[in-house]
């Protein structure tokens, strides 16, 4: 039956509700106007048809009071989008900061997951009703899109750079993820689902499942065997500058220049290393590309921001 055929995807996040609301609005002025436009040009077109060959039209003068109505109308139209989409686009780039972050790796043709306690999963991804999740995500090969049409949630997960995103569930339930990017011969099988679970039900899947290394313990270990111990020193005289307190602190270059020292800075430091030369230190570091994976970096980046930071300033 039609009856049974929704039109848009269920609600299952704080931010579902807010985009229908903005959609319904464009398609309402959408709407409204296309049977406007198509009723007056039935309606002239019928009016001042030319009726004879000897016909003459009248001049037709100008109206100053029709050509602001025309023109302020839709402005005011217009700016009420704008504003109300800015509005709505900020809410969801930027998340809260108590939110749960996962991290999220897309590759042909699969999505692999890692929460903060270890777990790790492939096309499934589990998460508790009513706590804000942020999933920070890369992609080892080509562009993918992470789209959850129930949480109107939907970001390219580009590869050589890090994209975020985030959602709360309001219900427990399986929802479909997709791909919505074409990424391949096999790009309709790269989809999965999120579990959303009550937090009684999410702890005892915590629990239940088998638990690998921490994210944090896993970039401490890489941290080790790739040997950045030896130049990047807790106790600050070394090679390279000390990581303690670094996340999310402003650095200065040799340059003169400031960056900001957040996940995109991490990433080019292991990769390019002589891309961003700290003030005071000799570009000396060597690149390991192809010597670790993303996930790799994104365990690594977990570990640098588990040693504190987030305030500004510059790493001595």
């Amino acid at each position: 039956m039609l009856s049974d055929l929704p039109l848009f995807p269920e609600q299952a996040s704080t931010g579902a509700a807010r985009v229908d609301a903005l959609f319904m609005f464009l398609l309402a002025v959408s709407v409204f106007f296309a049977m406007l436009i198509f009723s007056l040009v039935l309606y002239f077109a019928v009016k001042y048809r030319r009726r004879s060959e000897a016909e003459q039209p009248r001049p037709i003068l100008g109206d100053v009071r029709l050509e602001l109505l025309w023109t302020v109308i839709p402005l005011g139209l217009t700016m009420i989008m704008f504003v109300w989409g800015a509005n709505l686009y900020f809410t969801m780039a930027s998340p809260p900061a108590d939110a749960m972050e996962i991290a999220v790796v897309g590759k042909q043709w699969m999505w692999k997951f890692q929460h903060p306690e270890g777990q790790r999963e492939i096309n499934e991804l589990h998460i508790p009703v009513g706590r804000p999740v942020k999933l920070t995500m890369a992609s080892e090969d080509v562009i993918h899109s992470f789209f959850v049409p129930a949480f109107r949630v939907k970001m390219d997960v580009v590869p050589g750079q890090y994209t975020a995103t985030w959602f709360e569930a309001t219900r427990p339930g399986t929802f479909h993820l997709f791909c919505a990017q074409y990424c391949g011969t096999a790009h309709a099988g790269m989809g999965g689902r999120v579990v959303v679970l009550t937090p009684t039900a999410y702890e005892t899947w915590l629990s239940g499942g088998a638990t690998g290394e921490s994210p944090v313990a896993a970039g401490a270990r890489l941290f080790q065997q790739l040997g950045c111990a030896t130049c990047h020193r807790a106790d600050g005289p070394g090679s390279g500058p000390s990581l303690v307190g670094l996340f999310g602190q402003t650095v200065r270059l040799h340059s003169g220049e400031t960056v900001r020292a957040d996940e995109a800075y991490i990433r080019e430091s292991v990769l390019y290393p002589t891309a961003k030369i700290v003030a005071g230190y000799q570009p000396i570091m060597p690149t390991f590309q192809g010597l670790i994976s993303e996930e790799g970096l994104l365990q690594l980046i977990a570990y640098i921001r588990s040693l504190g930071g987030g305030k500004t300033g510059t790493p001595s």
